[in-house]
């Protein structure tokens, strides 16, 4: 069971976090320019909030199902820790910034959503395997 959970995790970072490098380079090579950092980050959510719902949503229903919702719970933590270890150390290395550089970098509206956005791709496998 561990490892299909680790598979299933592993295919849901690669879709979301392959989508957000795509809309990353959109948004800083583009929509920053135009619209602010603000405007141009809160711009992404959206997106990246039905890539969560679609990939969680493939990954759950594709291969062997999860009967505990624990299992399921664990999927989105480990692809949140997966994610948070990218972001917190090849981003940062790419930008030769510091983790304190990094927080305080952030526009306070954006960060928030930036926040409430990783529980929910956190959760999203649990509340998907919850909804089958």
């Amino acid at each position: 069971m561990k490892n299909i959970i680790l598979k299933k995790a592993l295919t849901y970072f690669a879709i979301v976090f392959g989508m957000g490098f795509i809309l990353g380079t959109i948004r800083v090579l583009w929509l920053e320019p135009m619209l602010g950092t603000r405007m141009a980050e809160l711009s992404e959510m959206p997106i990246m909030l039905v890539t969560m719902i679609l990939a969680a949503n493939f990954i759950m229903k594709r291969g062997q199902q999860l009967t505990k919702s624990v299992d399921a719970l664990g999927v989105g933590v480990i692809a949140l820790l997966l994610l948070l270890s990218i972001e917190f150390s090849v981003v940062l290395w790419l930008q030769n910034i510091s983790f304190q550089q990094y927080l305080d970098s952030r526009d306070s509206v954006a960060f928030t959503a930036y926040i409430i956005s990783l529980l929910l791709f956190m959760l999203m496998p649990y509340l998907i395997n919850k909804r089958s």
